[in-house]
């Protein structure tokens, strides 16, 4: 059998395993409110899928170095979330998700440009995240309805998160490191769902989603930090079980906190 056709099928296979993971993960963030809704959505579902498949093709390095860029590119996330529940109070979903996007691509192609060390990632972190938090608290608390969710809807987040992972194992050849790093926690997962409930629950309520996703990111950097300090020493696997580990503490401690009235 040919080498390109070996390669088609592994990759269908690693894309057909990423999209059912999140599915079932995103299923049960569908029957919660906005906290526990915007919690699930920032746990790495896609990025984690991702980086596995990268440890697998190129290595524990390869995945600490790019770890660098994903922290980095972690604050372009906290932005588009943001931008996306602000908009998202007056404007379409086309509008909101549109102008999230250019704001994205934006602030990308500036991360990509700048070599970051961890330490510089951490700190832009550090500021990013608390004036975000900050803009972001008003607009948290909204009830959604309850709705029956259409097969379709799952379809769709299966099938983009399957097309992030297909992308970021091909690029990774040629775009390196840095570039794997970014494309790895493009913001697949909250663009699906704002694509969704936008259209099913309104802007306000699928904004609240965004708005405690932004807190939830929070556990995405500190996610990447510690990918970053244990794929080498401690090898790929236990790595990124630690680094799993670490956004899921990081999301049950926001709810327990907030259920104790800490409106972090």
């Amino acid at each position: 059998m040919p080498l390109d056709t070996d390669f088609t099928l592994v990759l269908a296979v690693r894309m057909a395993i990423a999209a059912a993971f999140v599915l079932a993960a995103t299923i049960t963030a569908e029957r919660a409110g906005p906290l526990v809704g915007g919690l699930i959505a920032t746990l790495p579902l896609s990025a984690g899928p991702a980086y596995v498949f990268l440890a697998l093709d190129h290595g524990a390095a390869f995945i600490a170095h790019s770890a660098v860029n994903s922290l980095a590119i972690n604050c372009v996330n906290v932005i588009y979330a943001l931008t996306y529940a602000r908009l998202a109070q007056t404007r379409s979903v086309g509008v909101s998700i549109g102008i999230g996007l250019v704001v994205w691509v934006t602030l990308a192609l500036i991360v990509h440009a700048i070599a970051w060390t961890l330490l510089s990632a951490i700190l832009l972190n550090i500021v990013i995240e608390a004036t975000c938090i900050v803009l972001a608290r008003p607009l948290r608390h909204v009830t959604i309805p309850r709705l029956e969710t259409r097969w379709t809807d799952y379809a769709v987040r299966a099938t983009l998160v399957a097309l992030l992972v297909g992308t970021t194992v091909t690029a990774s050849f040629h775009i390196g490191a840095e570039g794997s790093g970014i494309l790895a926690v493009f913001p697949i997962i909250l663009i699906s769902v704002q694509f969704i409930l936008h259209r099913r629950v309104g802007g306000r309520a699928s904004a609240a989603v965004m708005a405690n996703a932004v807190t939830g990111l929070v556990g995405l950097a500190l996610a990447c930090v510690v990918l970053h300090e244990t794929a080498e020493p401690l090898g790929s696997a236990i790595g990124l079980s630690l680094t799993l580990a670490t956004s899921m503490a990081w999301g049950l401690l926001v709810y327990g906190l907030r259920k104790r009235g800490f409106d972090i």
